[in-house]
């Protein structure tokens, strides 16, 4: 039986109880081939060439700690359009807060924190996770490689004009209403 791709996941775990109170610690990791090639396969993309994910944990007040880091990755993608290898290379800060305490958001009415990378803090954290979460959230959603385009598709009934997309923007049948009442008001004027 083959091993989960998540065991084979780089990773570094962190014990908050672990790190002293008023220093910070530095972390990085630095995937190997394998590391690599188990990152592209768990985010479905075709390879990581490079994957570096370094920085710092640091006490926020007296019980709070934030991670602040620097993401940096060269992946390869399959173009939306061809399936051709999309090069990319992605350059991140990343950030997260781990608190003790949620901030109450109160009852009614949510408002969103000033902190959107707040989590509750739990009692160790894996690197290789957040590295994995923060490089998901930065490949870009349609890779396309140079040159690559859609087209354009035209659909309509046997018989009738297929409409232009020009035609399809929001405004544009009015000009055509426009001349027609036009005409209408010449051809009744004469």
């Amino acid at each position: 039986m083959e091993a989960p791709v998540t065991d084979a996941l780089p990773g570094q775990k962190i014990r908050f109880a672990d790190l002293r109170n008023r220093r910070d610690t530095d972390f990085a990791l630095s995937p190997d081939t394998a590391g690599r090639e188990a990152v592209a396969e768990a985010l479905g993309i075709v390879a990581v060439k490079k994957l570096r994910f370094e920085g710092r944990i640091a006490p926020l007040g007296k019980r709070d700690w934030v991670l602040e880091g620097s993401l940096g990755a060269t992946v390869v993608q399959e173009c939306v359009v061809t399936l051709a290898p999309v090069t990319t290379r992605i350059d991140e800060s990343v950030r997260r807060s781990y608190l003790t305490e949620m901030p109450d958001l109160g009852t009614g009415e949510v408002e969103m924190p000033d902190d959107d990378t707040a989590e509750l803090l739990p009692d160790e954290i894996d690197l290789g996770e957040v590295m994995l979460e923060a490089l998901a959230l930065a490949l870009p959603p349609f890779p396309r490689a140079e040159g690559a385009g859609l087209g354009e598709a035209v659909f309509t009934e046997p018989g009738a004009r297929p409409m232009s997309d020009d035609e399809a923007k929001a405004f544009s049948g009015l000009a055509g209403l426009r001349d027609a009442l036009e005409n209408k008001d010449e051809d009744s004027n004469n």
